[in-house]
């Protein structure tokens, strides 16, 4: 039947959002150790939901993988601007699937695509002022134009926060809808109708759509989704079962012959990250209801267009779908929380906010004269710049400054640091930094990190300090730590020293540069840098390094050259001067005086002569950006780390029969001893699964110790090290069939790959721990249904051996065959 003959319909809307992560200064997200065993939470949470949701799978009786669906497609669903913008660098595939899933949902859902708009960083908007309103709106639909490749009709407002204002400029700029809780309804009528309704408290038919009528005279439709059964997919185990999830939607519809639409909308990391597997609970259902020829999918667009509202509603002012108060959760104690101790309070949010409102309205009390001499309309360009943001090349550059610049001679440098500042003074508002319990989390952190970006430009515009009182107001916010103090320690603990500037660029570029050599001229996040000069020279351990290089932020175009000299004792010893460029005498004076006293193998006359050059500040291990932090250290470490290795691994192996005895014996084992086990067996099982060798017997020995001696296994770094080990050889065998000259031959090199990985999987099914195989069935289950059918119109033997091993490889991997699917 026809989607428009249809009464019923549903609607899975899933909310996609992780808050913006990037180091303001260096514009890439640095190592969170949290996140362990992944590298940030980005790209946890992407291997755990985003991309498993771009790749769902659909499985037989015997739970074998039949069918890898994109749920996307399927689904309505919002992603958040700024996680797009990582997604797309880190994880092209899983961006591209995403972008693909809304074309392919515009054909299955009349023309309409099932991606909706979000603004932009996620503030709540009621707490914003109106331009701030616009601009986090303008942005949110210019970075969807720009990523999907049309006009969004939807927006998602974060944690749905709202009033009839956020309304007004959402109908303004040409959004058609948004989506709401129940509890955000006040009331409602059937259009015509005089009387309205009070339906407070959650009691909203969720059936139908509504239309908002707005001051301006616009007018916007509101989709309030079923509560329950959305507060049942994230809090009460729906999703263990996607027969139940199907029942249980299904159950909102009423007994009438009238259009009805039972739609949800749920925190999208719900499918597979809060709950694993819940992306095949969520493809299971949708499978199930797309079969059933008396109920449709859709999305909240095509919805509209089929049954547009005949039903009005007003909202209540300052609401949101996680707080019970409102909106006080990101402004005051209102006792809403994730968690926390017996007695813990947020009092802390109250002080926050407020230090970043006087932090906000003091920079803009200082930018705006300026800005008005060098933009036509300063907060016109800033609507615009998003255009920027999203394409940072001189060509996007010139055509916003061509565009926007009220003064011919205007300083572009000057220009784009005044439009960075409204960047990060909209960043520092960002939801999270509110959300949760306790004030010294790392969301807290990171709008912190963004307002200390925001007083830095201010500092550089206009050489003035706004920093000193913004400390002095954020101190009023107090941890529920006492030991981690207040928000000014919290502050000065936590992100400055992750503040940087052209010159500690440069430092960092110094000191690592004794690590590795780089070409001449390098990027690191949005720094550009050219090396005019280096001089090296070494005696045993020591090094030292003299040059001068040119430091260039692609973001604001600011640029220096600098002077450096960098001396290395060993270890963590570094210490390192920059001074801006001096004349060429100056500089090999310099040179030639601190090589005199290095070659003498005087290291505190070195150390007293780079004072005596550069002054103050120094610069030291501390000074580099985190993860090339961790990658020196790693270097400096490598030899302490081997011999401590070494040490546990001699002291394991000559006691471990007196280990197996004791365990025999129900004996306590000493913490020594155990504590030497424990690291041994971990670290050579991780080398045994990362490697290219891995001996199935050994992991099962080091397994079965692990179990006799009751050691405790780093189950999940185990596990995550050895899924990209699979991952990596499945994407391998993947490239080489993609040229199909590779299947006119099968010997030894072929051999070997698949050997090896059906090695790694099967010692994958013997350990007592999941690991994720899903990259590797992705990979296979493309590869069979491409190459297979193929591979059977050939009659060598090549082929042959060819269809036997991936055979063989989807059996291992759980996947139905192309010809039993």
């Amino acid at each position: 039947m026809a989607t428009s003959e249809l009464k019923r319909h549903v609607c899975v809307h899933g909310h996609f959002y992780q808050p913006p992560r990037e180091n303001p200064w260096l514009e890439l997200v640095e190592q969170q150790p949290s996140a362990y065993p992944f590298h940030d939470w980005n790209q946890r949470i992407t291997a755990e939901c985003y991309a498993p949701n771009a790749n769902a799978r659909i499985l037989d009786e015997d739970d074998r993988i039949t069918r890898l669906v994109n749920n996307y497609a399927r689904m309505s669903f919002n992603i958040g601007p700024t996680l797009l913008a990582w997604m797309e660098e880190e994880d092209p595939h899983t961006y591209r699937a995403i972008l693909e899933a809304d074309r392919r949902s515009m054909r299955r859902f009349g023309g309409h695509g099932s991606a909706m708009a979000q603004a932009y960083n996620h503030a709540i908007l009621p707490l914003a002022n109106r331009r701030d309103k616009r601009t986090q709106i303008a942005w949110g639909i210019a970075d969807f134009r720009h990523r999907f490749g049309r006009e969004p009709e939807g927006m998602w407002l974060a944690e749905a926060a709202v009033d009839t204002e956020t309304l007004d400029l959402m109908a303004e700029q040409g959004i058609r809808f948004t989506v709401l809780s129940p509890a955000q309804a006040k009331a409602t009528r059937s259009s015509g109708a005089t009387e309205w309704l009070d339906v407070t408290g959650g009691r909203v038919d969720p059936r139908v759509p509504y239309t908002v009528a707005l001051p301006s005279g616009r007018s916007i439709s509101v989709f309030f989704y079923d509560g329950p059964i959305s507060r049942a997919v994230a809090f009460e185990g729906l999703l263990e079962s996607g027969e139940r999830f199907t029942q249980r939607l299904l159950s909102g519809f009423l007994e009438t012959d009238t259009p009805q639409l039972v739609h949800i909308a749920t925190d999208g990391e719900s499918y597979g990250h809060h709950h694993r597997h819940g992306e095949m609970a969520l493809a299971h259902a949708l499978e199930i209801i797309r079969q059933r020829p008396d109920v449709d999918l859709t999305n909240y667009a095509q919805y509209l267009e089929l049954h547009p509202p005949d039903h009005e509603a007003q909202i209540v002012e300052d609401s949101s779908w996680s707080c019970a108060h409102g909106i006080e959760r990101w402004r005051g104690d209102c006792g809403c929380t994730t968690g926390g101790q017996a007695g813990w309070d947020q009092a802390w949010r109250t002080p926050l906010r407020d230090a970043l409102d006087w932090l906000r309205d003091a920079a803009n009390a200082r930018s705006e004269h300026l800005a008005g001499k060098v933009f036509r309309d300063p907060w016109a360009a800033r609507d615009a710049y998003i255009k920027v943001v999203l394409d940072r090349s001189p060509e996007s550059i010139d055509d916003f400054m061509a565009t926007h610049r009220a003064d011919p001679g205007a300083d572009t440098s000057t220009a784009l640091r005044l439009m960075e500042l409204q960047r990060q003074l909209m960043l520092m508002y960002t939801s999270c930094g509110w959300f949760f319990e306790e004030l010294t989390r790392i969301e807290t952190i990171q709008v912190l990190r963004y307002a200390a970006r925001a007083a830095q430009l201010v500092q550089h515009i206009f050489d003035e300090d706004l920093e000193t009182e913004f400390l002095t107001r954020l101190a009023k916010a107090e941890s529920n730590l006492e030991v981690l103090g207040n928000g000014r320690d919290l502050y000065e603990r936590e992100v400055q020293p992750s503040m940087a500037d052209l010159q500690a660029v440069g430092a960092h570029f110094a000191i690592s540069g004794l690590f590795r050599r780089y070409r001449g001229t390098e990027h690191i996040g949005c720094y550009e840098v050219v090396r005019e000069d280096e001089h090296r020279v070494g005696a045993g351990r020591a090094q030292l390094a003299v040059g001068r290089s040119r430091i260039r932020s692609t973001i604001t175009l600011a640029e220096q050259v600098f002077e450096f000299a960098v001396l290395h004792l060993g270890d963590h010893n570094f210490v390192c001067g920059m001074r801006q460029v001096r004349e060429d005498a100056d500089y090999t004076a310099m040179r030639e005086d601190l090589d005199a006293a290095f070659a003498s193998a005087d290291f505190p006359e070195v150390i007293r002569r780079l004072d005596g050059h550069f002054g103050q500040p120094q610069y030291s291990l501390r000074t580099l950006f985190r993860d090339e932090q961790q990658r020196i250290l790693d270097i400096v470490l490598g030899n302490a780390v081997e011999d401590a290795e070494a040490t546990q691994r001699n002291i394991y192996r000559g006691r471990a029969p007196l280990l197996r005895f004791l365990s025999e014996l129900g004996v306590r084992m000493p913490p020594a001893l155990r504590s030497a086990a424990e690291v041994v067996i971990n670290a050579e099982l991780r080398e045994q699964f990362s490697d290219g060798t891995i001996d199935p017997g050994t992991v099962r020995s080091l397994i079965d110790e692990a179990r006799r001696l009751d050691i405790t296994l780093d189950a999940e770094g185990l596990a995550h090290t050895l899924s990209v080990t699979v991952d990596r050889i499945a994407r391998d065998i993947g490239a080489r069939t993609e040229d199909p000259v590779v299947f006119d031959r099968f010997g030894r090199e072929e051999e070997a790959f698949f050997a090896h990985l059906d090695r790694l999987v099967g010692v994958s099914e013997s350990l007592p721990f999941e690991v994720d195989l899903g990259g590797a069935q992705n990979v296979a289950f493309h590869v069979l249904r491409a190459v297979l059918p193929v591979l059977r119109e050939r009659p060598d033997e090549a082929a042959a051996r060819w269809i036997t091993q991936l055979e063989g490889l989807a059996l291992r991997l759980n996947l139905v065959p192309p010809t039993e699917a």
